[in-house]
């Protein structure tokens, strides 16, 4: 055996010095596909891009998809298809690629055939779609056939008007796998102290229950937010403790949801608020966050979003803090902004909680900022958003949310501040599904 071995080296080592190149050969940009997760009827993917031993300024990735396949959201490049046919071209920031260095772009697929005819910037993509190295029959395991794609995280929680009829949850849920997503607004009606979406739309509307109904069979869940940019707040016009509790449990219960998100932007009775929350986190171990507005970049949250989060660490009450970031002044570059102010937000906290360590401040912090144009014409674009992705990971945060999945699509580029889209140039549910990768 030893002998075998031993001549099947040397047979080897021949071998090689024919087969290898080189050191100093040039090699050309390539592109390999991969598969992130199957799920039968469907699957997610992705290219990575290899410079070779040039620098790449700019790319351009081609394929074709096969009958009865076709292709769904993508990120971190920009499609311009022709029936079958998709070409992928790079976004402003991922386009130049150094020697040796890669990069890479996602996407969804609905069916199961795989991409063929590959060329990256006019050229074959040397064999990185090679059908016989990718699975093309689902995993055999329950969870990956019976379930969207794979990639939503709990810790991510995209808000959504829920008063509106589009995006359904669901819908989003089937083109990008996040499956927790926050419920906007709870407040007050023409009744008072009559919890509504919007104050408008009762609270058992049966689309809206239908909906969510339909989320949690796929696995996901919701969050309800009060509060917000319009009024009547349920915390204004409920008078006391017992009817602000009764008002929270009726719309936690509603959607089946032991989690509330609390969005401060008018004045509140602090004292009054925080005690309904504390009985509903002591009866109920509710998960409680405040969403507060952050006045600069490194002021951090302003005054009276300071003093509530002081009433709520005085009664014992544990909450995630989540700044706003967006609409607050700046200056320089908006990402860096938005660390800034997140930063300033952990200092503010450490005040607070002063007995808490650094880690246990870092994970009682939320991010939410407004993807797109912001109100105030500040814009939180891709790179800005893989930004604020990076420090939520280094600093392992609570949580990530974002307003809004109404806005997270590409179909007012351009445009201002508006409900149903980003205002700039973007893919559908490109925000959704940059935010989506953080896991804690």
């Amino acid at each position: 055996m030893k002998a075998k071995l031993a001549l099947a080296a040397t047979i080897l080592s021949v071998a090689t010095v024919f087969v290898v190149a080189p050191a100093d050969a040039a090699t050309a940009p390539s592109a390999a596909f991969a598969k992130d997760s199957d799920w039968g009827s469907g699957y997610q993917a992705k290219y990575t891009i290899s410079a070779g031993t040039s620098a790449l300024t700019s790319w351009k990735l081609e394929f074709d998809l096969p009958a009865g396949t076709s292709l769904g959201s993508y990120w971190d490049a920009l499609d311009t298809p022709s029936g079958p046919h998709h070409s992928f071209a790079n976004r402003e920031y991922n386009g130049s690629v150094a020697a040796g260095a890669s990069t890479s772009f996602g996407f969804l697929v609905s069916g199961s055939g795989l991409p063929a005819n590959c060329k990256l910037n006019g050229q074959p993509c040397a064999g990185g779609t090679t059908p016989t190295t990718t699975p093309t029959t689902p995993p055999t395991t329950t969870t990956t056939t019976t379930t969207p794609p794979t990639g939503g995280s709990a810790r991510v929680s995209p808000y959504i008007d829920i008063t509106m009829a589009t995006p359904s949850l669901v819908s989003v849920a089937n083109a990008t796998g996040q499956k927790n997503f926050t419920l906007a607004f709870a407040l007050g009606s023409s009744l008072g102290c009559d919890p509504q979406w919007g104050g408008t739309v009762p609270l058992l509307d049966s689309r809206i229950i239908n909906d969510v109904t339909a989320l949690r069979s796929l696995g996901g869940g919701v969050t309800v937010a009060s509060g917000g940019a319009l009024g009547p707040y349920l915390e204004n016009v409920c008078g006391s403790v017992d009817a602000l509790y009764n008002a929270y449990v009726k719309t936690l219960d509603a959607v089946g949801s032991n989690s509330l998100d609390v969005d401060v932007e008018a004045s509140i009775p602090t004292a009054m608020v925080n005690q309904a929350l504390l009985r509903l986190q002591q009866q109920r171990g509710t998960h409680v966050s405040y969403t507060m507005r952050i006045q600069g970049q490194d002021y951090g949250m302003d005054p009276f979003s300071v003093s509530i989060l002081q009433d709520a660490a005085s009664r014992g009450l544990n909450v995630v803090v989540n700044p706003m970031l967006m609409d607050f002044g700046y200056s320089g570059s908006w990402g860096d902004a938005l660390v800034s102010a997140a930063n300033a937000t952990l200092g503010q906290m450490k005040t607070i909680w002063p007995s808490k360590s650094d880690a246990q401040i870092k994970a009682s912090l939320g991010l939410t900022p407004m993807i797109g144009r912001n109100d105030t014409g500040s814009v939180t674009d891709q790179a800005a958003a893989r930004q604020l992705l990076a420090y939520a990971q280094a600093n392992h945060v609570a949580s990530i949310g974002f307003w809004s999945a109404g806005r997270d699509n590409g179909g007012c580029p351009g445009g201002g501040a508006v409900a149903t889209c980003s205002g700039i140039s973007q893919s559908l549910y490109e925000f959704t599904n940059i935010f989506k990768a953080y896991t804690g």
